[in-house]
């Protein structure tokens, strides 16, 4: 059908509500607003959906959720393992209680129970849930760290991970296999209960999480010790992290925990915020405002599904906060567990370290001063999630830790996907042993650079929105693929790598070797002194990332070999 005749069947047929049909009524005179919802199926992608709030085809609605958890529940039921059932977090966004509520009833129409969260929880506490009840898969509502008219939805399978491939692909088919929104099922709420398809569950997973996640303190002597003295500052940007973050914390033992009151409770509006990302420096300004009220050592902001961390931390020096990268705070975390796993005599055999191609540098000499093995899969973190399954059924490494440079990390296999809550409690704990030793964060941040080098990384967004957006995105990475640019400015390219084509290519030599790694629409440029571009479309958004990562001999180095970095690269595209 042409958008005009999907927009009239939305507007004249009985499946749709009529509030759904009063919405579209409101833009029938309007071509342009009618083609944008309707001019193609919102897509299920890798990770799931993420759009725009709102009626059509091409948006979050009852209607797309309903549809994407039916062939959800298509493939489960060719898999044999419908009896296993699913689990099924939400957020604090508009509609995510409802299109939470919209996939259960459609799993239980299907014969499939739905573990349904009683309340928002955090992304990585449902793949906490779902490997603790034994699912054979879990849905999260969430469009992560977007602004408050998207909404998202993303699946996981059995160990806890987001889907990985073929998985992720099987199911994409039998989503777009559905051309009839009449053969998507739903029941009554009560009936489904009623038939066991249904289960509300809340407070028995929160507690098992909880000491899921105290097993990763490594020093709880040194967090009693400076319970009284080390303040902490804390916002969850009126998402799920604040009663998880505020409990773990409590228990632990620390006193002086200071929550924003303007973004401690959840608002889907996200009204004190431009846009809710802790890698945004704006969405600090209420948090640093008490920090500095406070006196506080660290301040700390989750995103609303409390899966990524942003971190600023006092410099003594200045007295001024300084922030830190989702590189930087990994890298934090990274050393204190090396170092004092490797001190107590805790570090498990074959120990490895799993980070993503865009992730810092730095995990290499931090690796290799621990002897520790690094992995680099593709970005993601179910690729780090994959890693975990593929230790487990093989025995070839222990799970030491991961991370990834969009502010995500995981300490423990309670989970499969970056955990906001445990780098939290991570983070806290180093900042606790930092102050035991005179020291702030900053300071060992400082001295992690000169141990290892001073690493800096960036990126360069190009967003292109609309019906042209994704053929413009093509036509960049196509150029780049074609013709991969033989220098950056001065800066010549050793090597260039193609995820998509499987190759990489020496560009002295033109001697070519594989990447090891899955198929992805991925180009990577290797650079002199430990330099490097890498180019990826966006799987979520309608965006170009290009990611950039130097070595410099102090902080002012590293920012300016940064700077140039990125104005060859925009000078190449």
């Amino acid at each position: 059908m042409s958008f005009m005749e999907e927009f009239n069947f939305w507007l004249e047929d009985d499946y749709f509500d009529q509030a759904t049909k009063n919405e579209l009524m409101a833009i029938r005179d309007n071509q342009g607003e009618i083609e944008e919802r309707f001019y193609k199926e919102l897509e299920f992608g890798t990770g799931g959906l993420r759009g725009i709030i709102g009626a059509g085809t091409n948006r979050m609605n009852i209607y797309t959720v309903r549809k994407a958890t039916q062939g959800l529940a298509n493939f489960i039921l060719k898999q044999g393992t419908q009896a296993k059932g699913v689990a099924i977090a939400y957020d604090s966004r508009r509609m995510s209680p409802e299109f939470a509520d919209v996939a259960g009833l459609c799993l239980a129409a299907n014969g499939i129970k739905a573990y349904v969260f009683e309340s928002l929880r955090p992304t990585p506490e449902l793949s906490f849930a779902l490997r603790t009840l034994g699912c054979t898969a879990g849905i999260v509502v969430t469009a992560s760290h977007n602004p408050p008219e998207y909404n998202g939805y993303k699946v996981y399978w059995d160990d806890g991970a987001q889907v990985t491939s073929p998985k992720d692909v099987q199911i994409i088919d039998e989503v777009k296999a559905i051309r009839d929104y009449h053969d998507c099922k739903t029941m009554d709420k009560e009936a489904a209960m009623a038939a066991g398809l249904y289960q509300v569950i809340g407070k028995e997973i929160d507690d098992k999480y909880m000491v899921e996640l105290k097993k990763q303190i490594i020093h709880p002597d040194v967090i009693r010790e400076m319970a009284e003295d080390i303040k902490i500052v804390y916002t969850p940007l009126c998402g799920t992290g604040n009663l998880p973050v505020r409990r773990v914390l409590s228990e632990l033992g620390f006193k002086n925990v200071y929550v924003v009151p303007e973004q401690e409770n959840p608002d889907p509006n996200f009204t004190t915020l431009d846009y809710p990302n802790p890698e945004d420096p704006k969405a600090f300004t209420y948090a640093l405002r008490l920090a500095k009220e406070k006196d506080a050592d660290i301040v700390l902001a989750t995103d609303p599904d409390a899966d990524r961390l942003g971190v600023y931390a006092k410099d003594t020096k200045t007295g001024e906060y300084v922030s830190f990268t989702g590189n930087m705070s990994g890298m934090l975390i990274a050393e204190y567990i090396l170092r004092e796993r490797t001190a107590t005599g805790t570090m498990p055999a074959n120990p490895a370290l799993v980070t993503t191609i865009v992730t810092t540098n730095m995990t290499r000499p931090i690796t290799a001063a621990y002897d520790v093995k690094m992995i680099e899969v593709l970005t993601g973190f179910k690729f780090i999630g994959e890693q975990i399954k593929l230790f487990e059924q093989t025995g070839c490494n222990n799970y030491v830790f991961g991370l990834e440079e969009s502010y995500g990390c995981l300490a423990g296999t309670h989970a499969r996907d970056k955990d906001a809550i445990v780098a939290v409690m991570c983070l806290c704990e180093v900042a606790a042993y930092c102050k035991k030793h005179g020291k702030t964060l900053w300071d060992m941040m400082l001295e992690t650079y000169e141990k290892y080098g001073y690493y800096k990384e960036g990126q360069y967004t190009i967003t292109m929105k609309g019906i042209d957006g994704a053929r413009q995105i093509a036509e960049i990475m196509d150029k780049l693929r074609q013709n991969p640019p033989k220098s950056f400015g001065e800066r010549k390219v050793l090597k260039f790598r193609d995820y998509q084509t499987d190759r990489i290519v020496d560009m002295e030599t033109g001697a070519e070797t594989t990447t090891g790694l899955p198929k992805s629409n991925v180009l990577y440029f290797e650079l002199p002194d430990d330099e490097w571009c890498c180019a990826r479309p966006s799987g979520t958004e309608p965006k170009i990332k290009f990611y950039m990562g130097v070595k410099g001999s102090n902080l002012e180095d590293a920012k300016a070999r940064l700077e140039k970095l990125t104005e060859d690269l925009k000078a190449e595209l």
